[in-house]
């Protein structure tokens, strides 16, 4: 069972969909049970190209093959998984602001999370600060997540932060800020409680800041 598991890890990092797919309906069905298919066999293999992709081994193109292959295995767990299994991370709610329509860069934060093993709810592109304050109260996120490509939509970033306070939902969220324009600084300036400069990165400071 062990050897699946490093060979579902080795499929993450090689973006092998095709062999993944096979690997884990034949875990299943020797035994494997979906939750320990996820936390031995595909999150360390999402750990490596994280790394990786961290260090500069690895680029967009190749990250966003292993999160496709990720995704690939995941349609045949996730039916198979308890809600707890399936978000064990904790929950994202992730989107880019009102008046910005880029989504390449969230996009792949998104998948590093769900590679990660959090539960992402994306909400998409120009996003408004109300649809943020509704999603938060919908799905109790541990993690909000904004992103902007333009300094003309980075105000939203702020405005946002405002209506959660406004909603009195604010304290119980994390709120994470990123994206080409965006620096720590800014973030702070906002009152985000975290940024990070890429998706690794992120993923990496949102377990930091749930104290993991």
């Amino acid at each position: 069972m062990g050897s699946q598991f490093t060979a579902l890890s080795e499929m993450i990092v090689e973006g092998n969909i095709a062999d993944i797919v096979v690997v884990t309906r034949q875990a299943l069905d020797d035994g494997a049970q979906a939750h320990e298919i996820l936390e031995q066999g595909l999150l360390p293999g999402m750990d490596v190209v994280g790394q990786r992709f961290k260090v500069g081994d690895m680029y967009i193109p190749e990250v966003l093959l292993s999160a496709r292959t990720m995704g690939a295995a995941m349609e045949i767990l996730r039916p198979l998984l308890s809600e707890k299994d399936a978000s064990g991370a904790g929950t994202v709610v992730i989107g880019t602001v009102e008046g910005d329509i880029h989504n390449i860069g969230k996009n792949l934060v998104a998948m590093m999370f769900e590679g990660a093993g959090f539960a992402v709810i994306d909400l998409g592109v120009d996003v408004k600060p109300q649809a943020f304050v509704d999603a938060a109260k919908r799905h109790r996120p541990q993690i909000l997540a904004m992103s902007a490509l333009l300094t003309t939509t980075m105000p939203k970033m702020a405005e946002t932060v405002n209506a959660l306070r406004e909603a009195g939902i604010r304290d119980h969220l994390t709120i994470m800020a990123g994206g080409a324009p965006v620096t720590e600084d800014y973030a702070e300036q906002i009152g985000a409680d975290g940024y990070a400069p890429n998706a690794a990165a992120a993923v990496d400071k949102a377990k930091a800041l749930m104290g993991r």
